[in-house]
């Protein structure tokens, strides 16, 4: 089982739609894949069409109650893709964990019993570098980081950057940066292109090929509950998306 997490201190980037259309892809290809929803704000969980009111387990509890887990994971629309759901009393678990030892641990023991369940489990981590990220990096394999194309993300991408360098001395030797994704990329607007040269220019193979562009589709797809490539799989939005998934899969020798 790999675990990626999807991170970036800016909110609004594009991680959630990432995390789930990655996931949505390798289920296309057979593959079991889970998406744990670390953000407070749940928005993995109401993209996949589940109603946050009607949840009675959530990534809270697996965190702050020792909660198994399997009791939690959910199935979605979709074969071989299933989720672990958030609600907004996450947020209150940072302040619950703090004094309890070894706390940037509990989320890698919380995923052990997925071992032999799933193939991929991607983390849609919180917009910002808080215990809740630190525990989602420390049981990963990778990160990938969606970048907005505007010039605030890249001080935002050099201190995330310099955050998995810290987890990696001090947690997780493993960890590695998958790779980098531009987002909401507009090619009317000649500073997606400076951005795209610039982070291109200094971190190379690092960043896909692929680029997501702005895409209304994209933007519409979360309030019907369904993964862009399930909402308008000919979109220009969903396209990319499929490209994208290809390039992750390909990095992880799934696809030669």
């Amino acid at each position: 089982m790999k675990v990626i997490s999807v991170a970036n201190r800016k909110g609004g980037v594009g991680k959630t739609t990432t995390a789930i259309n990655i996931a949505t892809a390798m289920s296309a290809i057979g593959k079991k894949a889970l998406v744990f929803d670390l953000d407070p704000q749940g928005n993995a969980t109401t993209s996949l069409g589940l109603n946050k009111k009607q949840i009675t387990f959530s990534s809270y509890d697996i965190l702050t109650r020792g909660i198994n887990i399997l009791n939690v994971v959910q199935k979605t629309f979709l074969p071989s893709f299933e989720i672990v759901p958030a609600k907004p009393d996450l947020a209150a678990a940072e302040i619950e964990l703090i004094n309890i030892e070894r706390r940037e641990q509990i989320l890698k023991n919380a995923l052990k019993p997925l071992e032999n369940q799933f193939d991929y489990v991607l983390i849609d981590c919180p917009p910002s570098l808080n215990l809740l990220t630190i525990n989602a990096l420390v049981a990963s394999d990778s990160v990938i980081v969606p970048l907005q194309c505007e010039f605030l993300a890249l001080e935002g991408l050099t201190d995330l950057i310099k955050n998995i360098e810290r987890v990696k001395r001090n947690f997780n030797p493993n960890l590695k940066l998958q790779g980098i994704v531009l987002t909401m990329f507009d090619r009317r607007n000649n500073l997606s292109f400076m951005v795209e040269k610039d982070v291109r220019g200094y971190f190379g193979d690092l960043v896909y090929k692929t680029v997501i562009p702005r895409n209304v589709r994209i933007s519409e797809a979360p309030s019907h509950g369904k993964p862009i490539m399930i909402y308008d799989f000919k979109s220009t939005g969903a396209q990319s998306y499929i490209s994208l998934a290809k390039e992750v899969l390909t990095r992880e020798g799934e696809i030669k």
